[in-house]
């Protein structure tokens, strides 16, 4: 299911952008095929639902110039959408977090030789209802709180100057990169999990809703589904022991925002890429208008250096 409420906040940016690319003759990448014909086919996305809002603008934005291009962007996690890619079903493959070992053989026992193309950086975002008397958390309370057979029911467990209030748990589930990343990168348990007794959604606007609306509740997701409810939710500092640091831009870009600021990818099937040209004309556009698309979508852009990696990884696949 799409994030509608994502999509409407979207539209008036990707307008916008619309306009811009469109005085400035649009993109080159993407909008013919080289002897001057329309591109024309479908592209199937799916996978993360915190890259797809980006994916998706990318999507509407290509239809402004090439019509005939049809482009579907799911939202199964980044889990559900590597099983689909893996098993030829989708083209591409939106993820918060690079592919697993083990997926990574599946695709390879398939045949589906892909691209890693970093598009842009996130600050997952711990967040809390806009009146929770809470600012701000140490790497070490959120292990306590989200690690595997975490028993802290109420605020004042964590620190005895939070309220007395009970906790309410919302995050995304086991299917999605986010839910990987906090376990494997932020928690660091072996399990490579969290604690399970908490209301959990593959939608991120479900666990918007969730927190907004419980007195006392927490969740987290990607910095765009934050920025999008600001007035419903309240972000966290986060200190990871030289003081506490609100996500932002900057901080996640100069690497203050740690260890919660990540990267945010693509996955392309190469043959796809090398025989389809609407899957060549929809990657090509997307890379090419990239921090456009980002800013659209409230991303943080790459810097230089990870942009020009990016492109080169796509010079890449054909050769």
């Amino acid at each position: 299911m799409k994030s509608t409420s994502i999509r409407r906040a979207l539209l008036p940016g990707i307008a916008l952008l619309a306009l811009a690319l469109s005085a400035c003759g649009g993109a080159d990448a993407g909008a013919s095929t080289g002897d001057g014909s329309a591109q024309s086919g479908k592209v199937a996305v799916d996978g993360s639902s915190t890259v797809f809002p980006m994916s998706d603008a990318a999507a509407e934005l290509l239809l402004e110039e090439s019509p005939d291009v049809k482009v579907t962007v799911g939202e199964s996690g980044t889990g559900g959408g590597f099983e689909a890619f893996c098993a030829g079903k989708t083209d591409i493959s939106d993820a918060s977090r690079p592919i697993k070992d083990e997926e990574a053989a599946v695709c390879k026992q398939a045949g589906i030789d892909y691209t890693e193309l970093q598009v842009a950086t996130d600050a997952l975002t711990m967040v809390v209802h806009r009146d929770l008397d809470v600012d701000c958390l140490t790497v070490d309370q959120i292990v306590r709180l989200w690690g595997p057979g975490s028993q802290v029911r109420n605020w004042n467990e964590l620190d005895p100057d939070f309220p007395d209030q009970k906790i309410a748990l919302f995050g995304p589930g086991t299917d999605s990169g986010t839910y990987d990343y906090l376990a494997a990168d932020v928690i660091g348990d072996e399990s490579e999990s969290t604690r399970s007794d908490y209301e959990s959604s593959e939608d991120d606007n479900v666990l918007v809703q969730g927190v907004g609306g419980t007195e006392g509740a927490t969740g987290y997701f990607g910095y765009t589904y934050y920025e999008e409810n600001t007035d419903s939710l309240k972000a966290l500092a986060i200190d990871n022991g030289e003081g506490c640091v609100e996500p932002s831009a900057e901080t996640a870009q100069d690497g203050s925002y740690a260890p919660l600021a990540r990267p945010l990818f693509i996955y392309v099937n190469n043959a796809e890429y090398d025989d389809n040209e609407a899957v060549a004309a929809y990657v090509d556009f997307y890379i090419e208008n990239l921090s456009q698309i980002a800013e659209v979508g409230k991303f943080i852009p790459l810097s230089d250096d990870a942009y020009a990696e990016t492109r080169s990884a796509l010079e890449g696949i054909a050769g």
